[in-house]
């Protein structure tokens, strides 16, 4: 019986091995740099990242890529008034929530897409119907433009304005994952729970490449 002991404490310790050494992948187009380290040429790959950005939260506090700076965040993009997948984007988001409010190191980022309407007071409103308090969750508003253009251009999903569409705007379901380094490590299906189970196990994986 001894070796079959020994073969299965073997199949653990390197399961155990595995998952530990999981990393997640990058996402966006990648492009070739050469640098100068310690005098040598070194040729590698580098992936895009999420740029600076000033958006006003729920309090009407200014919100900066400084306030995530060390931090794991996941961020969407939705609207109050939202009739159609908000409110179950918002419930899913709210098991991430609940799952990390007392971490320091993860945080939530949720962009409106409506800011003439979704003021920081109406923001405010919509954090405190949910129940979220603190610093955790943020709902940030702030100009149109700038809003678009940080979703469609480095977050990757859709966010507009368009009159055809319930409510005046579309957008993505999606929660986007970025990492420490403000890279995109994972996209994931925010209207099902399997697309959040998902992202909890990710978020996982990615807290263990810092230890």
């Amino acid at each position: 019986m001894k070796p079959i002991f020994l073969a299965a404490g073997l199949f653990l310790s390197l399961s155990s091995c595995h998952l530990t050494d999981e990393k997640l992948p990058y996402m966006g187009e990648s492009e070739t740099v050469t640098k100068i380290v310690d005098g040598k040429k070194v040729t590698e790959r580098e992936y895009p990242a999420i740029p600076a950005f000033s958006f006003v939260n729920q309090d009407g506090k200014a919100i900066t890529q400084d306030d995530f700076k060390d931090k794991i965040y996941v961020t969407d993009f939705f609207f109050v008034t939202c009739p159609t997948i908000c409110p179950i984007m918002k419930k899913n988001m709210l098991t991430v929530y609940e799952a990390y409010k007392d971490s320091h190191d993860v945080r939530i980022l949720s962009h409106t897409i409506d800011p003439d309407h979704d003021t920081p007071t109406a923001l405010k409103q919509y954090a405190n119907d949910m129940g979220v308090v603190g610093n955790m969750w943020q709902f940030v508003t702030g100009d149109r433009e700038k809003i678009y253009d940080i979703g469609e251009n480095h977050y990757l999903v859709t966010a507009t304005k368009d009159s055809t569409a319930p409510g005046g705007y579309i957008h993505s379901g999606a929660f986007v994952l970025i990492d420490k380094e403000k890279h995109i490590r994972g996209m994931y299906d925010g209207t099902t729970l399997e697309g959040t189970q998902k992202l909890i196990r990710d978020i996982d994986v990615l807290r263990r490449e810092y230890e």
